[in-house]
């Protein structure tokens, strides 16, 4: 579904990227692993179009979207959930959802893009006329989550989705993101939190200093005597 092939990104003069490869195929759940500053979210921003590649090209379903707009990328069937979760504060949550719908036209499926999410996520029906704000933390990552959903896509990107939560709330996004992929969704997940991850992910690349150092399957990773001792703590 997914090919990025040997891309090279840069911020400036600083290259963030170099010949990164990954292949993501329909149906997986694929992780990127990766501490801090190791190009994580740089690899999310550029499959989404926030930036371009230098060098290389990214195809989705075949098509290369390298030098296509983020609208017409999220049109193609990609949507990204980014970091931190960027809602809408001063908005509802209703508004804050109706927004992941702005490419499409058709208000018959945007009604049922919504229903789809208020089964997802059953609090943010009963929470649609609040203010975004007033949603606690995991609450604000369903939300981003549900967003993103609103456009139907076939593939999700996620960048750190169990940042600032607690146990109980980041339980329940990972359940939730289990749920969506069991049901077909295609999801690249960049985490941090290896176990969780990988509890979802089948397949995972570990991204430092912006090169794919190891990739392969989930048991292999957590074999992995590098990913142990860097990422385990063993």
């Amino acid at each position: 579904m997914l090919e990025v092939e040997k891309i090279d990104v840069f911020y400036g003069d600083l290259q963030a990227l170099w010949r990164v490869s990954i292949r993501v195929n329909k149906g997986e759940a694929v992780a990127i692993l990766g501490s801090n500053g190791a190009g994580k979210t740089t690899l999310l921003k550029t499959i989404s179009g926030l930036l371009r590649p230098s060098t290389g090209s990214i195809r989705f379903l075949g098509e290369r979207i390298d030098t296509a707009p983020p609208h017409k990328i999220v049109e193609k069937g990609i949507s990204h959930v980014p970091e931190g979760r960027r809602i809408f504060p001063g908005m509802t949550v209703l508004e804050n959802l109706l927004l992941g719908a702005y490419t499409s036209k058709n208000q018959e499926k945007i009604e049922e893009a919504l229903e789809r999410v208020y089964n997802v996520f059953p609090v943010l029906e009963e929470r649609k006329n609040q203010l975004a704000e007033t949603l606690s933390g995991g609450e604000q990552q369903m939300l981003s989550i549900g967003r993103a959903l609103m456009s139907n896509p076939k593939m999700l990107l996620l960048d750190e989705p169990s940042a600032g939560l607690g146990p109980i709330p980041l339980e329940k996004v990972f359940n939730v993101m289990k749920q969506l992929n069991r049901e077909g969704m295609t999801i690249l997940l960049v985490e941090q939190n290896i176990h969780y991850a990988l509890s979802l992910a089948s397949r995972a690349y570990l991204l430092e200093n912006g090169k794919i150092v190891i990739s392969g399957k989930k048991d292999e990773i957590l074999s992995n005597e590098r990913v142990k001792e860097a990422y385990i703590g063993v």
